[in-house]
């Protein structure tokens, strides 16, 4: 049976992606590593410090060393550490917004980016950039901070969170040609939202995330 790593930066992931896992690929161990640090520090430093990316590579290695066949960080703010890590081993170490991203830049040129941290919406910016060189594509970026939102959740008011983020999706992101939510915990916003009050396509990482780790497992298996 392949084994699939997940490295999460709160144990509050768990769950959700145990759930994409269960329907998407039922057939793949799955094993979670856990480390608040990554996302922490990288919050109260305001940016992605050398330490924490040693210790993003060091926790890739740890999946491989407990038998993961492959890696997958589901963090945004720490993508950089993880294209370090993929260099450096051999086994597949997957970035969870990089499928993310592919779809946005093929889905329209207008891409807005939502987020309730500037660490997590840097990072995410820059990936679709990237991806958007990469195809040879022009896009225009309108990249917005829901302010509050993460003290918010963070205090235990969930409502204000959500509350704050559908205001952005609804009213700040007009007129994109897709959305993309930066935080995987944002996507329980969209799903509470009346049908339609979205006019544009929402992308959330978990589920492409997992989808892209499935198709790297069954190349594998080949």
């Amino acid at each position: 049976m392949a084994t699939l790593g997940l490295i999460h930066n709160s144990a509050t992931l768990v769950p959700v992606f145990n759930e994409i896992a269960a329907r998407l690929i039922p057939d793949v161990r799955i094993l979670h590593f856990v480390d608040e640090s990554t996302i922490k520090n990288t919050i109260a430093a305001g940016h992605l410090e050398k330490a924490t990316m040693r210790r993003v590579i060091n926790l890739v290695g740890s999946t491989f060393d407990a038998g993961c066949d492959v890696a997958l960080v589901t963090c945004s703010s720490i993508g950089a550490a993880v294209d370090m890590a993929a260099a450096l081993y051999d086994q597949p170490v997957l970035r969870v917004d990089r499928a993310m991203a592919e779809k946005a830049v093929a889905t329209g040129t207008r891409i807005g980016v939502v987020a309730t941290l500037s660490t997590t919406l840097d990072p995410t910016v820059e990936l679709i950039r990237r991806v958007a060189a990469e195809q040879g594509k022009q896009v225009e970026i309108v990249a917005h901070v829901c302010e509050g939102a993460f003290a918010a959740v963070m205090a235990g008011d969930g409502a204000t969170h959500d509350r704050i983020v559908g205001a952005a999706l609804t009213e700040t992101m007009q007129g994109m040609d897709v959305i993309v939510l930066a935080q995987a915990s944002m996507a329980r916003v969209v799903a509470a939202l009346p049908a339609g009050a979205v006019a544009a396509p929402v992308l959330a990482s978990p589920e492409l995330g997992i989808a892209h780790a499935r198709d790297v497992l069954a190349a594998l298996a080949k």
